[in-house]
């Protein structure tokens, strides 16, 4: 199933896209030219992460917008992306940026996420309306996050914080998190 974007927004969301850009400082408008770029080449992808998280709690200010494309897709975006957005390669993930912006997107091509972008739903993130990454599947992410012992330890604290915020709004989901992970929250 192919998920498009929308950038039609209404006062709340223009508020929420301004309010975010003016954080990242993004004055090179990388957001809505990566997803603009993206739905051109009919690029399959979904929010997960931290902006994921907001799309399902209460919003926290955040500079990365972290994404998952179609497994299939990821060879053809590499090609596509070379000479329209600074590029860097990393083990799990390649890393895109523009001059004039502080936002960070993180395209993760670690294969667990592979099926992500087939069950995302649109949701509002950053008053854009985009495929985000199911509930179930964030929830996921977050636990692979947490627990990864190579990850930083102050991003696996952010990783339970979004795991404690998706618990207090949505509860169903505690099945879903290790005893291990649950016992390091104060819930």
């Amino acid at each position: 199933m192919l998920v498009r974007s929308s950038i039609v927004r209404y006062d709340g969301a223009m508020q929420a896209l301004t309010f975010w850009k003016t954080i990242t400082v993004d004055n090179a408008d990388l957001l809505q030219k990566f997803i603009a770029f993206l739905d051109e080449h009919a690029i399959r992808y979904c929010v997960i992460g931290g902006q994921a998280v907001n799309a399902y709690a209460e919003p926290v200010v955040s500079l990365d917008l972290d994404l998952v494309i179609a497994v299939e897709q990821l060879p053809q975006l590499s090609g596509l992306l070379a000479g329209h957005f600074v590029m860097k390669s990393f083990p799990h993930s390649l890393n895109i940026s523009l001059p004039g912006s502080d936002l960070r997107i993180q395209i993760q091509t670690d294969p667990r996420y592979a099926g992500f972008p087939e069950r995302a739903e649109v949701r509002s993130v950053l008053g854009i309306e985009l495929p985000v990454a199911s509930l179930t599947d964030v929830m996921q992410g977050k636990v692979w996050a947490v627990s990864d012992p190579g990850r930083r330890p102050s991003k696996r604290q952010k990783d339970l914080a979004d795991i404690a915020r998706l618990l207090e709004n949505h509860p169903q989901l505690r099945s879903y998190v290790p005893q291990t992970v649950l016992d390091r929250l104060f819930l």
